[in-house]
């Protein structure tokens, strides 16, 4: 089990900056966070157990990068990452959705991160054993010194290719439908733990026969044996340990779930979600499929606007929790500009891309990328302000007439310029009505 941690919190931060522009005190912050779970894990002995996370409140509008912040983090340490949004634990009543279930869809998410990488390891073994069982729908095993040659021989023409769209019939495993469905909702989730892997094993599986092609067999039959060569005890094991030493939940929408002052509607079920997500914080154990995982170095990073309130409106025990204070700021022309441009996913990346997958070279000037710097601050002033997501409109608006009109455009160079932008976009920004509807 590979409990080291490369990468410095410098490192991390630089990153994340290949993703997100500007935010360095939160970059910082969740870099410190995760570097601090790696030196408690080289401590040792009762220490290492009284070392707890230094979970973060980010605090902020929309589209300043809060999200893209925790989710690049946890890919660059390969962490298990789930998202919840606070406000989903009160949409049912004062009790809401179990809170419970973001630590076993954290396990679930841990299971699959570790499946993945002991499936690659065993690739090779998994390969061959389906080229074996290709080759014996091709050529049914016999003894005999003649049948052997043809089955090397049949190898060979296999290896390169020539029976890729021949048919083979195979035994394919039915899909059940799940009981679960068939009984319908049975009540709260810990009930549903597990039963569904209970009820299925104790049906006999079942399988039909279909004819495929060698190449779709050969997806099947590496799947197959590359869970028969996996230990799975070891895979969920691994799998606990990763969950409960790098997993991260990122609560959003944090500040929806404070109490308005009145103790009656909604603001009793707030105020429970509140209190049903303290023992997950502060560290308790939760039930899962793969059996019980605690939540005492679980890291948890919460966010949320905080517009009409302020972290100190939760209640003090979840505040104690959450000591990691961090504000993001507002967006800038200048942060707009890098935020089309510098990162490594960025926009007019993402558009030059989708131009050339139709065989058309997009080419923006420099005033241009301004005047669309300037043009979505603008209306994230006028009227909502949805960060960086603004962008996207804005894009959308610019280059809809070629995106639409493509392939058919004679000319395959598409220069974006400062005329052009003002063209498409500077009617409907100067009009308020107007880019509240289509921005």
């Amino acid at each position: 089990m590979n409990r080291n941690h490369p990468l410095k919190p410098k490192e991390l931060v630089d990153k994340l900056n290949r993703y997100i522009i500007g935010q360095n005190e939160a970059k910082k912050s969740v870099a410190i966070a995760v570097r601090n779970r790696w030196r408690r894990q080289q401590v040792g002995g009762e220490m290492e157990e009284e070392i707890y996370p230094n979970n973060i409140i980010m605090i902020g509008p929309t589209g300043v990068g809060k999200t893209e912040i925790a989710k690049r983090l946890s890919m660059i340490v390969d962490a298990p990452f789930v998202k919840m949004e606070a406000t989903k634990f009160t949409e049912v009543g004062y009790i809401g959705r179990d809170v419970e279930s973001m630590v076993r869809g954290l396990m679930d998410v841990a299971v699959k991160i570790v499946g993945s990488r002991k499936r690659e390891e065993v690739q090779e073994k998994a390969e061959e054993l389906a080229e074996r069982k290709i080759l014996d729908h091709l050529l049914p095993i016999s003894t005999g010194e003649n049948m052997s040659e043809t089955r090397e021989k049949l190898r060979e023409r296999l290896r390169k290719g020539v029976f890729e769209e021949r048919k083979v019939e195979i035994d394919l495993q039915k899909k059940e439908r799940p009981f679960i469905e068939v009984l319908g909702t049975i009540g709260p989730e810990e009930l549903n733990i597990g039963l569904q892997d209970a009820l299925s094993n104790l049906m006999p599986k079942s399988t039909k026969k279909k004819f495929i092609t060698v190449k779709e067999a050969r997806e099947i039959f590496i799947r197959e044996e590359s869970d028969k060569l996996i230990d799975r005890e070891e895979l969920i094991e691994e799998a606990r340990w990763k969950t409960e030493n790098s997993g991260i939940i990122f609560i959003d929408e944090i500040d929806k779930i404070i109490s308005q002052g009145s103790m009656s509607g909604p603001d009793v079920s707030r105020q429970g979600v509140q209190r049903d997500l303290l023992p997950l914080v502060e560290g308790t154990t939760v039930n899962t499929k793969y059996g019980p995982v605690n939540t005492d170095h679980i890291l948890f990073i919460s966010a949320g606007s905080f517009s009409s309130s302020s972290p100190a409106d939760l209640i003090p025990e979840l505040q104690g929790r959450f000591p990691i204070r961090v504000e993001f700021k507002d967006l800038t022309r200048e942060d707009f500009r890098r935020i089309l441009v510098e990162p490594a996913n960025s926009l007019i990346k993402q558009y030059k891309a989708i131009f050339k997958a139709e065989g058309y070279q997009l080419q923006f000037t420099e005033e241009a990328l301004t005047l669309i710097a300037d043009y979505s601050k603008r209306v994230n002033e006028m009227s909502e302000n949805i960060g960086a997501r603004r962008l996207q409109t804005v894009m959308n608006a610019l280059l809809e007439d070629y995106l639409f009109r493509m392939p058919d455009i004679p000319e395959k160079l598409v220069n974006i310029d400062e005329k052009y932008v003002e063209e498409r976009l500077g009617k409907i920004v100067s009009d308020e009505d107007l880019s509240r509807y289509i921005l």
